[in-house]
């Protein structure tokens, strides 16, 4: 027995051409606080800084490897 699948017309019919609701109560939230709601958000605090941090390390120790290298071959 094969199920048949319903097309959205068919779903959702009934509601597709229906308006859009508008609050009467409530203005429209602009579209900059509305892009606010999705914007990434610090849930580890402290962890910017950190990942910062350890890549300033990193960039350091390169920094002294290759001058390290360059005394050598210098040598």
């Amino acid at each position: 027995m094969k199920k048949t699948e319903k097309t959205v017309e068919e779903l959702y019919g009934d509601i597709l051409e229906m308006p859009h609701p508008v609050s009467k109560k409530h203005p429209q939230m602009s579209m900059i606080d509305r892009g606010a709601q999705f914007a990434p958000f610090a849930a580890l605090t402290g962890y910017g800084e950190a990942v910062d941090e350890q890549a300033r390390l990193h960039e350091e120790e390169v920094l002294f490897r290759e001058r390290g290298e360059e005394a050598e071959e210098s040598i």
